[in-house]
């Protein structure tokens, strides 16, 4: 498994729990017809003897046996993994993991990976909240160096995260290099039975609700309705709302759309996907048959409180915002039903269809992109926010790029220029002059303050360290932003 939804708990993010019934972020409308088209027009003879050629001589000359079976799926993986960072072979190992993330429950450490591009480093997109790795304080834009000692420059980026997999119970440790630090830092991580609620909320405040949402699960419009209605009850005076996407990796397009239904009019359109084949030309809408994905989604949705259509909402992005959380976050834009306040999302914005071999292989394929209701590509793009809200290491981040446009062969967006980014207002934190090891002492403290046992349906948050958190708060109660702020003049804003 090769994606920026690369998992070492073990599965893909947003793709496929039963390859038949789940449309995902990762993956449309179950198998694509391609699996049974006649899609190639003829056979290219020389390069077929040549590649016959290059198969008997290394058959036959390796400086050890080979067996046909590992020459051919080596072929197969190279001839896919040489068109995009997505397109792969399923093993069964492979096959088997994929079907395990909509349940929210499997084994690891709970971070999503990705290759370097620059330096062959493994690339932390997010760790997941309340997982092993999240607790141990493992950040996004972390970069794996070592595994158990072992350097990751020489592995691919599937044994890199075969090496992390294991029995719950077991330890690893993973060597990272973080740009805030001078010297790598070492975690050594209990692997684990990791079971995923995917929202969480609180009250920011009597009148200002929270909702986190952590990943798109087959459950998560659920969940979402459950945390709104209960919200609603603590004051059903409820004055604005926080949707915190940061560091979500996305998950089930059916998810998104639900999610996205909560808070737009029934029947809005909330993304749409165009690529070569008929098959790839898809509409999702606000509609049951569109995100409900066992039948008990559209009786959630129904019960969410009106109020929630119209109350004043802000939704917080940062770049391990991808995939299924950039759909909500393009489709709330669009509508202008939420300001997006935080920094570009991640940019993951092509469909991968999943089609078997066998029972138990297959291999994962982009057949499509994304497109936000307005047409936007979400495609090595993201979503751009209405407000830039730095984070206290904004500085660092810029410099330690994490998105789907750093990574080798990604497909470029197909709107270019038509994607215009205008002028947006930039709120940054205060200037503070912090030596290495008050910043390390800093994370250090956070990482011991963290709960090790999560009630994962309660959010943590603290308005006092989180700057993107005070602000989004603040301009959902309206307070002014700070004059002449601009995408190419930043100002401070204390």
């Amino acid at each position: 498994m090769k994606t920026i939804s690369k998992f070492v708990l073990g599965v893909v993010c947003g793709s496929l729990a039963t390859v038949s019934i789940y449309a995902t972020a990762d993956d449309q409308n179950g198998i694509s017809p391609i699996g049974s088209q006649q899609v190639v027009n003829s056979i290219p003879l020389a390069d077929v003897n040549n590649f016959a050629k290059v198969y008997a001589i290394t058959k036959n000359y390796y400086v050890e046996s080979v067996t046909d079976s590992k020459l051919m799926k080596g072929a197969i993986e190279g001839m896919l993994n040489n068109l995009d960072p997505h397109s792969d072979y399923l093993n069964a190992e492979d096959f088997k993991q994929l079907s395990e993330m909509t349940s929210g429950s499997f084994a690891g450490l709970g971070i999503e990976v990705s290759r370097d591009k620059g330096n062959g480093g493994v690339k932390v997109v997010a760790p997941i909240y309340g997982t092993p790795a999240y607790v141990a304080g493992v950040q996004s834009g972390d970069l794996i160096v070592k595994i158990d000692g072992v350097p990751v420059s020489g592995m691919t980026l599937d044994d890199a995260i075969k090496k992390m997999r294991g029995k719950s119970g077991t330890k690893v440790v993973i060597t990272v290099a973080r740009a805030s630090s001078l010297k790598p830092l070492d975690f050594t991580i209990t692997r684990a039975k990791i079971e995923v609620r995917s929202v969480q909320s609180t009250m920011l405040n009597h009148d200002y609700a929270y909702v986190r949402i952590t990943n798109f699960q087959a459950d998560t419009s659920n969940e979402l309705a459950r945390a709104l209605t209960n919200l609603y009850q603590t004051n059903p005076k409820l004055k604005g709302l926080v949707l915190d996407l940061r560091d979500d990796p996305g998950g089930l397009l059916q998810s998104a759309v639900g999610v996205s239904g909560a808070f737009l009019p029934k029947d809005s359109l909330v993304v749409y996907t165009d690529g070569r084949l008929p098959s790839s030309k898809q509409k999702y809408f606000v509609k049951a048959d569109d995100y409900d994905v066992d039948g008990t989604q559209q009786k959630s949705l129904d019960s969410i409180p009106a109020i929630y259509k119209t109350l004043p909402m802000v939704a917080l992005v940062n770049q391990g915002t991808a995939s299924a959380s950039e759909i909500v976050s393009g489709a709330l834009q669009d509508y202008k039903r939420a300001k997006i306040l935080g920094v570009k999302t991640f940019g993951k914005g092509s469909v991968q269809t999943v089609i078997p071999l066998s029972n138990d292989t297959a291999i994962k394929l982009t057949t499509a992109l994304y497109y936000t209701p307005k047409g936007r590509s979400i495609q090595a793009e993201g979503i751009n926010p209405d407000i830039i809200i730095q984070s206290e290491y904004s500085d660092i981040l810029d410099s330690w790029d994490m998105s789907e446009a750093s990574l080798d062969k990604h497909i470029d967006n197909p709107n270019g220029a038509k994607n215009k980014v205008e002028s947006v207002p930039v709120i940054r934190p205060p200037k503070q002059i912090v030596t290495q090891d008050e910043l390390k002492a800093k994370v250090d403290a956070r990482i011991k303050a963290m709960p090790k046992v999560v009630d994962q349906s309660q959010a943590t948050v603290d308005l006092k360290t989180d700057f993107q958190l005070q602000w989004a708060l603040n301009i959902v109660e309206g307070k002014a932003l700070p004059v002449e702020s601009s995408s190419n003049s930043i100002k401070s804003a204390k």
